[in-house]
């Protein structure tokens, strides 16, 4: 994530008919009453749209067992709970020693597995992933260790990775001869992606943390603000063959500066990319001016991109993150937050909180 954290440093419209539906409902009937409303209501549900939260290591409360962590209580509107933040270049031999792989929690990797184990058995249908890299860890992908990552994954009893690499300097820039934008790291993104997938092959789940402007740069989108050194930062890699290997694309929709719209971020990478994708925003306020992100903002950019796109899903930074002051109704904390993205994709249990 573009954002510092601690120094150690997100419609499946109807097809049957009526006829058809009643064969449905039948059959469930048949198969008990009791199950009848849960399973036709599943049947008539939109798939769930994607929403990935950071659950941020550094801001998680001491425990002894995982009952007593905030991990385990995470709502189950949250899809996908990403664990901030793994080293690229971490160190791990097993035996759930966190202690060379970045992550922050205050209790062992022993106490790390039994709430993930918790969350997902209480929650079947939330996924759990270690998010390697982030803005505080950018120094160390020359060193990238996945089937250290890839035996971490596995030893936690997580569903996959969230690659989140940031270079220094993508240093992007239109080809002269054909126009389409070149970037340093365009290398670096698809081996990174090939060698993360290779070390854990689907079903684990690969998401992708993805650059404000990294859709920029090109076709109608060629001039859209703020420009910079990583306009078009992902596209090489999103029309590559390894775009397949990605289940999701987040998009950072924040701190690029007041003229940056993410509403039209979302446009341009919905135009190259067409899996699930999340629009990503924090809980604190801008580092850069913009853009800003209270609660009709929320509402009001959410609208704008559901309505027509049955895969738009969000993406919060992070669960746990509280305002510099005191948080209000138009800017919660994460808890907060994580509740209004909720109501903006019109999921249900909004009413629960993270405590």
């Amino acid at each position: 994530m573009t954002r510092f954290h601690s120094t150690e440093k997100r419609s499946n419209r109807r097809s049957c008919r009526q006829g058809r539906q009643g064969r449905r409902l039948a059959t469930i009937l048949l198969a008990g009453l009791v199950l009848a409303p849960r399973l036709a209501a599943a049947e008539d549900a939109a798939p769930r749209r994607p929403f990935l939260a950071y659950h941020e290591s550094w801001f998680e409360r001491p425990a002894t067992g995982p009952a007593a962590t905030t991990l385990v209580m995470v709502p189950d509107y949250v899809s996908i709970v990403a664990l901030a933040f793994v080293k690229p270049d971490l160190a791990y031999a097993g035996d759930l020693d966190l202690g060379g792989t970045g992550l922050n929690y205050s209790f062992p990797g022993t106490v790390l597995r039994e709430a993930i184990r918790q969350l997902k058995h209480w929650h079947p249908g939330t996924r759990v992933v270690l998010s390697v890299g982030g803005s505080g860890y950018a120094g160390g992908w020359g060193g990238y260790n996945p089937q250290a990552l890839g035996q971490l994954v596995r030893d936690l009893e997580a569903d996959g990775v969230d690659l989140d690499y940031e270079a220094a300097n993508a240093a992007c820039a239109p080809d002269g001869g054909t126009g389409r934008i070149a970037c340093a790291t365009d290398a670096t993104w698809r081996s990174l992606v090939a060698r993360t997938r290779a070390a854990l092959p689907r079903p684990f789940l690969l998401t992708l943390p993805a650059w404000s402007t990294g859709a920029f740069g090109e076709g109608k989108w060629r001039d859209a603000p703020p420009g910079g050194s990583y306009t078009g930062v992902m596209l090489d890699l999103l029309r590559s063959p390894l775009a397949r290997e990605i289940d999701l694309i987040s998009i950072m929709a924040y701190d690029a500066g007041p003229s940056f719209d993410p509403v039209a971020a979302y446009r341009a990478y919905r135009e190259v990319w067409p899996g699930p994708l999340a629009l990503g925003l924090p809980v604190a306020p801008s580092l850069h001016g913009g853009p800003q992100w209270d609660l009709p903002q929320v509402a009001q950019r959410f609208a704008a991109i559901t309505g027509q796109d049955p895969a738009a899903g969000a993406m919060l930074y992070g669960l746990l993150a509280r305002q510099p002051t005191k948080p209000t109704a138009d800017r919660p904390d994460g808890r907060g937050m994580a509740q209004a993205l909720c109501r903006a994709l019109a999921l249900t249990g909004c009413e629960v909180s993270l405590p």
